[in-house]
């Protein structure tokens, strides 16, 4: 006979005459006492120091498959049959009353390792009674655990040998199959995990698994003599969805084929499994000797570098569910073919965002609410997405995720940024600066008061936030935002309306234009996007917090209120001579008979000024044409005369609307230069009527602090989404 392999090790004709040599000798003594023999006899031990008895009665039973050996039958007074059946007739008292609650009132929990001990017999009872699949003998190495509050059993979990052969865990780790056989054992199966069904605890399950992996390790050395390195676990998907897996941070890494061991073969079951893993040592490729170089992290991550299928619920069901908003969309000649593509490019684009979640239903959700923003759902609050595009039970699922799911929103917007300067970034660009109203009823939502809403021109119960918007030659897209705290919400009657919409402590009260200047600063120190100039309206223009923190290099165009004081020519200014009487004079005043400051609506309307009629742009409706002036003036601030400026008017010819700027550009500046940025303004608004129009921007439903930047921040990636589709498009030559 030629030799075989079987559990890793090659059997040889002078093993197979050994083993028949044992079984003609212990022939009365049954099949575990030969299989401890021939480990014995071999000196086959696990890393533990344990004989690898399981090991060699697979090999016996392989071998009797083969008909090499004919092994004698079970005993009928064997131990294994005595201890099943007094198993089968113990039954341990176990109170059923409801336990209902949450996690953290009903703490603390125990959780005891029960192998070995005398509660080892009803963890066997509960789960031959209440887990679906009943009480299996574990395989190899294994510990179970009991968990309890104060005396009461509410779930168990069971833990064992890993399975030898599971192609998405061993692709996962990278390892050959001689690393596979040296390291097997530092991997352990969480073979069995129950919540008894009398517990109705939310979150209960995720908070065990989790609790049970810190103990896991210390005990498993304590009794095994080494540490584990990675765990495993199988999902199936025909009766759960894996959320607490999920919750506990374990990682998917793809399903099995649908085969079980059947001895030494495989039998197909056509009933696949999903693989989970947690490691428990960050570097256990090193120590296994892993090239890992070229392998993807093992981390949330990980799924999507390979074609596999995605979990129940995923993505590929929210890109079949949902349609594109055609009013969205580039206004160009586009087929059906094209609709259709635009799905696959939607793919693509969303993973240059994966990094900022830890999980992978937080992708899943996260292209759920883009996609849902630019769907032709009328509104587009978290409702109608998750029911349109996902499950009427996923609501609440998005409604946590945007609202208080942990992954990184700072990343999110900086990957954000980092993208859109490579869609429009140029040495030409402009930023604007710009204040945005979102109409809201009731008092709970964080930062609403009646206050004055620019979209409807009156006072209105409101929210308020500051944008910071950019446009070049490529186009126009928001690039951050601030959502704007009154100063009453900053009283002692706000505090419990603070607490519940979860506003962050150190936040302290800034003014509109504080919050403007703090964006334009942070992202020119960036280098993201170059520009030279930034345009902003009255709320900004005419605030000095605003104009002089800007950075130094930068020149503004900031338009101010027509009522803004100036002078043509600088007047001369002393400090008031001593009287003889009271205090000497510090303040320096206006010196008798110099001109008063005038307002620039009346520089406007000098005849003898000069105006220009120029074509600013083209837009949809034809060439925009506007009237424009310019002049040197001397700023006024508090009275006196400050730094000189240029003053530019521009009139509209259709309405006779005149608007006011003042700019630090210098003086040798070009007035076609002045023109090219003051239309430069538009963009940021046109940013706000889409968003408002088109893509939901004021049609979310949150409340809290955290939950308004999420959304913003997701509006943002939609609108770049539907630039790149612009551009890719433009680009298309037309049928």
């Amino acid at each position: 006979m030629e030799s075989l392999i079987i559990r890793g090790r090659t059997i040889t004709p002078e093993d197979i005459s050994l083993i028949r040599f044992l079984i003609k000798q212990s022939s009365h003594r049954g099949k575990t006492f030969i299989s401890i023999t021939l480990a014995e006899t071999w000196k086959w031990y696990q890393p533990n120091g344990r004989l690898k008895d399981r090991a060699c009665r697979d090999i016996l039973t392989a071998l009797e498959k083969r008909k090499a050996i004919y092994l004698p039958p079970s005993p009928k007074g064997s131990p294994t049959v005595g201890r099943t059946k007094n198993l089968s007739k113990w039954s341990p008292l176990i109170e059923t009353t409801p336990i209902e609650g949450r996690v953290k009132e009903l703490k603390p929990f125990t959780i005891k390792m029960v192998t070995h001990t005398a509660l080892e017999d009803k963890w066997n009872y509960l789960m031959r009674t209440y887990h679906y699949l009943g009480h299996k003998v574990l395989v190899g190495a294994y510990l179970k655990y009991l968990v309890f509050i104060r005396d009461r059993v509410v779930a168990a979990t069971g833990w064992s040998s890993a399975v030898w052969k599971l192609a998405p865990r061993d692709n996962a780790i990278g390892w050959t199959m001689q690393q596979r056989n040296r390291n097997l054992h530092r991997v352990a199966n969480n073979t069995r995990f129950l919540i008894l069904p009398w517990v109705r605890i939310r979150n209960f399950a995720s908070h065990i698994l989790s609790q049970t992996i810190r103990v896991l390790n210390f005990d498993w050395f304590k009794v095994y003599g080494y540490r584990l390195w990675l765990l495993e676990t199988f999902i199936d998907p025909e009766h759960f969805v894996g959320s607490s897996y999920k919750a506990a941070n374990w990682i998917y890494v793809g399903q099995t084929k649908g085969y079980q061991k059947q001895g030494n073969s495989f039998e197909f079951h056509n009933q696949p499994k999903e693989v989970y893993l947690y490691p428990l040592c960050r570097e256990f490729r090193k120590k296994i000797g892993c090239q890992s170089d070229d392998l993807p992290p093992l981390d949330h991550k990980y799924f999507l570098s390979f074609q596999q299928t995605v979990p129940k619920g995923g993505k590929k069901m929210i890109l079949e569910h949902a349609n594109w908003d055609r009013q969205v969309l580039p206004p160009l000649d586009l087929s059906e073919a094209d609709i259709d593509g635009i799905t696959d490019e939607f793919k693509v684009f969303h993973t240059l965002f994966h990094n900022a979640y830890k999980r992978i239903e937080q992708n899943e959700l996260s292209q759920c609410y883009i996609q849902g923003l630019m769907s032709p759902i009328e509104r587009k609050s978290m409702e109608p997405i998750a029911i349109n595009l996902m499950d009427p039970q996923r609501v609440r699922s998005l409604q946590h995720f945007v609202s208080s799911g942990l992954w990184d929103l700072n990343l999110l917007a900086q990957r954000h940024k980092e993208e859109t300067a490579k869609t429009i970034a140029d040495p030409l660009g402009v930023y604007s600066v710009d204040s945005s109203e979102f109409v809201k009823q009731g008092k709970d939502s964080v930062g609403v008061l009646r206050q004055y809403c620019g979209r409807l021109g009156k006072i209105e119960n409101c929210q308020s936030g500051v944008f910071l918007g950019y446009s070049s030659p490529h186009g126009y897209a928001l690039l951050d935002r601030r959502l704007f705290l009154p100063e009453k919400w900053f009283t002692a009657d706000y505090q419990q309306r603070w607490n519940k919409c979860k506003i962050p402590d150190d936040i302290i009260f800034k003014t509109k234009p504080q919050l403007a200047v703090e964006m334009v600063n942070q992202i020119y120190a960036s280098d993201l996007f170059p520009a030279k100039w930034i345009t902003c309206d009255t709320i900004f223009g005419n605030s000095p917090d605003f104009i002089d923190n800007l950075p130094e290099d930068l020149f503004y165009l900031a338009e101010v209120a027509s009522n803004t004081h100036v002078w043509r020519s600088r007047p001369q200014t002393h400090v008031p001579g001593y009287s003889g009487k009271g205090r000497r004079p510090t303040k320096t005043k206006l010196k008798e008979g110099e001109p008063k400051s005038e307002e620039v609506r009346k520089i406007a309307r000098d005849p003898s000024l000069e105006w220009e009629t120029v074509i600013l742009d083209e837009g949809a409706k034809g060439p925009i044409v506007a009237k424009i002036s310019r002049l040197r003036v001397v700023e006024s601030r508090d009275g006196l005369p400050d730094k000189d400026r240029w003053l530019f008017l521009r009139c509209c010819p259709d309405t006779g609307e005149t608007k006011y700027f003042l700019s630090n550009a210098p003086a040798d500046i070009h007035i076609d230069e002045m023109a090219r940025v003051c239309i430069l303004r538009w963009p940021i608004e046109q940013c706000f009527k889409e968003g408002k129009n088109k893509i939901g921007m004021g049609d979310y439903e949150h409340r809290s602090w955290q939950a308004w930047h999420r959304h913003m921040t997701f509006v943002f990636i939609a609108q770049l989404f539907l630039l790149r589709l612009r551009h890719k498009f433009k680009k298309k030559p037309l049928h």
